[in-house]
């Protein structure tokens, strides 16, 4: 590995994001297995599983998304959206392959579909949040959505709650991935295009 793609790395604490990324895989696989264990078990029980394990991972990442030279990126020769792409990708396909196997069983309900559904919508929330408000709270909109909608939907999937409520909806609503799949793209266009916004205390 290159000296240069090092300091990239370091300078932006990306392997612990990556690790932080798999720690909460692992947390997740073993809520899961554990929830299947219990005799009276049902697919609804991994709801918590498959919302705030990729709420977590989608927080680590955002918060890579930081520069610790921003004047420097700014005003640079070559443009720096691609390697912000490739900064917020990569570690969305590490985190969405992680999570696939993490949930397995019940695809179609709260399972592995609905796991990556929710980590490309939260991480498309939090990098837009980076965009506009900075790395380091790039986590506060994606909670909020969660703690709201978490208290707030209704108890039966489908109708209109698949779009407002759509972290909460299973696998299989269309809806639901409309919603998480636009989120996605308006994200990650907009952290490609501006980058993180630097923050007084940064640095």
């Amino acid at each position: 590995m290159s000296a240069p793609l090092v300091l990239y790395l370091r300078s932006r604490a990306l392997p612990g994001a990556l690790a932080a990324v798999a720690g909460c895989a692992v947390a997740a696989a073993c809520a899961a297995r554990r929830l299947e264990s219990l005799p009276d078990f049902d697919h609804t029980a991994r709801l918590p599983v498959v919302v705030f394990g990729p709420l977590l991972a989608a927080a680590s990442i955002a918060t890579s998304l930081h520069t610790p030279s921003d004047e420097l990126d700014r005003t640079a020769v070559r443009a720096w959206w691609p390697r912000r792409l490739a900064h917020l990708l990569v570690p969305v396909a590490l985190a969405v392959l992680l999570f696939a196997l993490a949930v397995p069983g019940h695809a179609e309900e709260f399972g592995a579909l609905a796991a990556v559904r929710n980590t490309l919508g939260l991480t498309g929330l939090a990098a837009g949040a980076a965009a506009l408000v900075g790395a380091r709270l790039s986590w506060l909109p994606p909670a909020f959505l969660v703690g709201t909608v978490y208290l707030a939907a209704p108890s039966r999937p489908g109708g209109g709650a698949q779009w407002w409520a759509w972290v909460m909806q299973p696998g299989g609503q269309a809806g639901a991935w409309t919603v998480a799949l636009g989120v996605l793209a308006a994200g990650t266009c907009l952290y490609a295009w501006r980058g993180a916004r630097r923050v007084t205390g940064e640095g």
